[in-house]
């Protein structure tokens, strides 16, 4: 069935006291429940409905859609952990599973996981999967250096963030270079600094060259223009810098040199202030 796990446009074949038949693509037919009627439909009119399968294992069409459709990547929340697997919540009544022997480590009920949605073509029921290397594949070489990107924030490890490129690609945003800070399930702008030779990308929070500057500059502005003054200066704190501005000290003092030379700003001993020319 090619409509499983996808959003689809069916259209009603026929009516039961438990709902109506929408037609499917190889001539059978997916029961849509009479609470999601409107008591107006007719045959022959078209329904946008999600198909799985029931607590019974039997196809369902329903006008809920789920937070992830087959073949798709995500991280979803995991409600329950049982003997045979953990349960996710998905946007649906019915939960997704992900079996025990499709996860990539133990779940803790409460927590967040990279998941992709997949057919088990043993029972023809859609799951869950984390154990995302198998769908994990080398970057290709047009990922050069400076090259802008998209990208999933998916685990933190010891060395930073590993990050899910286009649902197939793997990069890592390490920790010591990362000023802001950064939620797991984040789907953000990034700038590749390397492409390894086992085809994983290392990736960059901010852009290169001057346009990161350009950016932090347009922060500090902003900031000054709500609060007038702000007390950091070339000799504050790193730590300082980083919670107020969610920037280096590097960046900090390439940012407030920009400006001052643009006469934007004053840089006096314990802060800096807006100019008045």
């Amino acid at each position: 069935m090619k409509e499983l796990g996808r959003v689809n446009r069916l259209h009603i074949n026929r009516f039961t006291d438990f709902g109506a038949y929408l037609a499917l693509s190889d001539g059978g037919e997916v029961l849509l429940p009479q609470g999601y009627l409107t008591g107006e439909e007719q045959e022959g009119d078209e329904q946008e409905v999600f198909v799985y399968t029931d607590s019974e294992d039997r196809p369902v069409a329903v006008k809920d859609t789920p937070l992830l459709q087959l073949d798709e990547f995500g991280m979803l929340t995991c409600k329950e952990v049982t003997s045979f697997g953990a349960f996710m919540e998905w946007g649906l009544l019915k939960d997704l599973l992900v079996p025990n022997a499709e996860m990539a480590k133990p779940m803790v009920a409460g927590q967040q996981y990279l998941v992709k949605v997949c057919v088990d073509y043993r029972s023809n029921r859609l799951i869950g999967v984390s154990k995302y290397r198998e769908f994990i594949y080398p970057a290709p070489k047009d990922y050069v250096l400076g090259m802008e990107c998209k990208g999933l924030i998916f685990e933190k490890t010891e060395l930073g963030y590993k990050v899910l490129l286009e649902d197939r690609y793997e990069g890592l945003l390490y920790a010591n270079e990362v000023f802001e800070e950064v939620n797991l399930g984040e789907i953000r702008k990034l700038w590749v600094k390397k492409r390894r030779e086992d085809g994983k990308l290392d990736l960059k929070w901010n852009s290169f060259g001057r346009v990161k500057y350009e950016e932090g500059a347009e922060k500090i502005l902003k900031l000054l223009q709500e609060k007038g003054f702000l007390p950091l200066h070339d000799r504050s704190d790193p730590e300082a810098i980083k919670s107020q501005l969610g920037m280096s000290k590097k960046q900090f003092k390439q940012c407030i040199g920009q400006l001052y030379k643009a006469r934007e700003i004053v840089i006096h001993e314990d802060g800096i202030s807006l100019s008045r020319d």
